[in-house]
């Protein structure tokens, strides 16, 4: 290996540990608002009105102005011409700061109809009542601002949907997003809201609605003493910065820290950091008693949503026991169901979140399955409409997942894409002005630490990918004239889709077993002769050679040399034989290829029930052939277990059933046309009155059934039985494997689908660019 890049990379991860202590505060791991702390620092002093109160806030505004001349995370963002003229405002309000005043206009008056009309006049509703806000009290100050006159159009729309605004909406709504009070500091003059209005709506912590710059606002205006302790409490605690809300859910920050790690591909890294957050969270979660979250500020329901559905998938992927009532809260509601459906882009995230987490489908959850049907159709909603989110990389992220599901990608391509997506991976979750992101420091160090770590895997996989190419040229695997020789579509499936340590030797032993299985497959289905089946099967049951030639020979002494390489590292690594086990699962896969291809060659004579269909074909399948000899060589693994063939737990029972389910409904076309059979050919032969699609609707209906247990098996412990959650996880990575290949068509067949996707995970660079 690369020691130096190795280096680099452990020397990255120690760097961040550092900053991610449990003592640290959370609050260090969001980004401040720009547009928050403009405002704070516009407060001036009680005993002297020409300097600030918050001088803190002020030189943070000052030091924190981009090289374009802006303020704000994201240079293209609509947020960021509001957090910019706030700044320009701030500064202007104190007499310093000539220059910054001059580059922060000039870059408004410069950008602002590119990034208005990257927006295409779907402006989101906050946007609606600040950005117009912003204008109006720049140039009640004397702040000169001189668009194109090309944009005067834009502006006078902005304008008046602001107006229809708040001739509609009442200042304290009954709506789910943040009411028109809430943004005082941006409502105007003709706006009348009474010093009362503030004093009447401010939180016990004498805060309007957690908004620091509305906050800053309603102390000017009223002079209030629990808005300044309010105030001076935000700047104590958020020195360097302030954030777009006060106080914050501190758990829903760790929460969506451990999301990142996990979505970067770095989870490894922070396996000790990652399990002491998700304990607590995990404990506070069981301790606190049931509350009805939906009789809380619905403003926050998006918030509380989001937080939930988080903790449910990250808990549940790391074993820990949460029922579902946690995040499913909402279904009761119909009030809280009525404003998701009304108000769908405020709620894109929370509903993004809800439906990943219905993923973790465990059997005989109804409300989780109801909670994925509404958040599906909550989320295709989205898509179709003309909306906000069209320009933002929120949509992709959603069509994403909603085209491509979970369970049929790989972990690798997706923690690429995540890398990639440099505009929206640091968003947490959406606030009044803004989205809550990742702070801009923390997020660069994870996303150069992601990138070093990706990029010296794909040096490795390189690698691994000749030497294996090489092994199966040696051994006669990628000439035998016939069948499909898919080495690299196997290495790529394996790497892709398990996470294993740079050094895993698990990689190549899977891909080899995954080559030979090919090869042999086909062998039986499409080349040999009826005797040569017998007389294979029948050496393979020996575990001798003689007798054997040509392919029959090439196929045994390559599957010999496999298992003799395997028996050596296990008894190096555990100082035990596995040689029986592995001949006689080998040869289990072997028979049941004959059993396949005597049904063949007996010309329809005899028709097997379907289940005795599939008791053999979850065999040939050979998934298993594949997971339990490998995890001998996962840490921890199977050497204190007693796995054999034949004998197997439903965890692995299941990962056979899924993958041969897969393989026939894409597969049963070439199988009929072949004289093979098929579950799906089978179903329909027993059941005359249906088609073809009624036969592969069932069938797909027994997947859908079997994979909540199957997940349940592989992410709970103490379910009866117990494989190491190494092994478990195995399982669960090589049927993802199956369902990428086949959950839409037969893409291991194809010569073509593949390779785009290979290229990425192996060859192609990162490409990490600003949109």
């Amino acid at each position: 290996m690369g020691l130096s890049k190795v280096s680099n990379i452990e020397a990255l991860v120690k760097g961040i540990k550092e900053e991610m202590l449990p003592d640290i505060d959370p609050y260090s791991f969001v980004s401040a608002s720009a547009y928050d702390t403009a405002w704070l620092a516009m407060v001036p002093a009680d005993s002297d009105q020409t300097c600030p109160m918050f001088k803190e806030c002020l030189e943070w505004v000052v030091n924190n102005q981009t090289k374009e001349g802006c303020w704000g995370e994201c240079v293209d963002a609509i947020d960021t011409l509001s957090a910019t003229l706030a700044c320009v405002i701030a500064i202007h309000k104190w007499s310093i700061g000539a220059n910054n005043i001059k580059r922060g206009l000039d870059f408004v008056q410069e950008n602002a109809e590119k990034i208005l009309r990257k927006t295409e006049d779907r402006f989101p509703r906050w946007f609606t009542i600040v950005f117009p806000g912003m204008i109006e009290l720049a140039r009640k100050v004397g702040i000169q601002l001189a668009f194109p006159s090309q944009l005067n159009a834009f502006l006078l729309d902005i304008f008046h949907k602001r107006q229809l605004l708040l001739d509609t909406e009442e200042l304290i709504g009954n709506q789910c997003y943040p009411p028109l009070i809430s943004y005082l500091e941006a409502l105007p003059p003709s706006y009348d809201v009474s010093e009362r209005d503030i004093t009447m709506n401010l939180n016990g912590d004498g805060s309007l609605f957690q908004s620091p710059a509305a906050t800053a606002s309603a102390f000017m205006a009223t002079g209030n003493e629990q808005s300044l302790s309010y105030l001076q409490t935000v700047v104590g605690r958020c020195a360097n910065g302030v954030p777009p809300t006060f106080p914050m859910d501190e758990e829903l920050i760790r929460l969506c820290l451990v999301n990142q790690l996990q979505r970067l591909g770095l989870a490894d890294h922070f396996t000790h950091e990652i399990e002491e957050i998700l304990f607590q969270i995990y404990r506070n979660y069981k301790t606190l008693e049931w509350l009805d979250k939906a009789s809380n500020n619905i403003v926050n329901v998006g918030i509380q949503l989001h937080k939930d559905s988080l903790a449910l998938r990250l808990l549940r992927m790391h074993g820990y026991s949460i029922s579902p009532r946690h995040f499913c809260w909402f279904l009761n509601n119909q009030e809280v169901r009525a404003h998701i459906e009304e108000n769908q882009e405020y709620f894109t995230i929370s509903m993004l979140n809800v439906y990943r987490a219905t993923d973790l489908m465990f059997p005989g959850e109804n409300e989780v399955e109801e909670a994925r049907s509404f958040s599906r159709k909550v989320l295709e909603k989205i898509t179709l409409k003309d909306s906000s989110l069209a320009s933002t990389g929120l949509n992709k992220m959603v069509e994403h997942e909603l085209t491509f599901p979970w369970i049929a990608r790989l972990d690798h391509l997706d923690h690429r894409a995540w890398i990639e997506d440099v505009n929206n991976t640091n968003v947490l979750w959406v606030g009044k002005t803004s989205f809550h992101r990742l702070s801009t420091l923390l997020n660069e160090k994870l996303l150069q630490l992601a990138v070093a770590d990706y990029e010296f895997r794909q040096s490795i996989y390189r690698k691994e990918l000749e030497e294996v190419i090489r092994w199966s040229k040696n051994k006669g695997m990628s000439d035998m004239g016939f069948g499909r020789d898919k080495t690299t579509y196997c290495y790529f499936a394996i790497a892709s889709s398990i996470p294993l340590p740079y050094d895993s030797e698990v990689r190549m032993i899977i891909t080899k077993s995954a080559v030979v299985i090919t090869v042999a497959d086909d062998f039986y289905d499409t080349e040999a002769s009826f005797d040569e089946l017998t007389t294979l099967t029948q050496a393979i049951a020996r575990w001798d050679a003689e007798g054997l030639s040509g392919h029959s020979k090439t196929i045994f002494n390559a599957l010999d040399d496999l298992v003799s390489e395997f028996v050596a590292k296990v008894r190096h690594q555990h100082g035990i034989d596995i040689t029986y086990f592995l001949q006689q699962i080998w040869y289990e896969t072997f028979n049941s290829w004959f059993v396949e291809a005597e049904a063949k060659w007996s010309m329809g004579g005899f028709v097997p029930s379907m289940e005795e269909y599939l008791g053999n074909g979850a065999v040939s399948i050979a998934l298993h052939t594949i997971v339990l000899p490998a995890s001998y060589l996962l840490n921890p693994s199977l050497a204190d277990y007693k796995i054999k063939a034949g004998e197997y737990q439903t965890v692995t029972k299941l990962a056979m059933l899924i993958p041969r389910l897969l393989n026939d409904i894409q597969s049963y076309q070439k199988e009929e046309q072949e004289g093979k059979l098929n579950y799906v050919l089978l179903y329909l032969k027993e059941n005359p009155g249906i088609d073809i699609q009624d036969s592969t609707a069932y069938v797909r209906d027994i997947i859908y059934k079997n994979w909540p247990e199957f997940l349940q098996h592989v992410l709970m412990d103490g379910l009866a039985e117990e494989l190491p959650k190494s092994c478990k996880f195995l399982h669960l990575s090589c049927v993802k494997a199956f369902q990428m290949f086949f959950h839409s068509s037969n893409r291991y067949d194809s010569n073509t689908d593949m390779l785009l996707d290979i290229q990425k995970a192996i060859y192609i660079p990162l490409n990490i660019r600003s949109n």
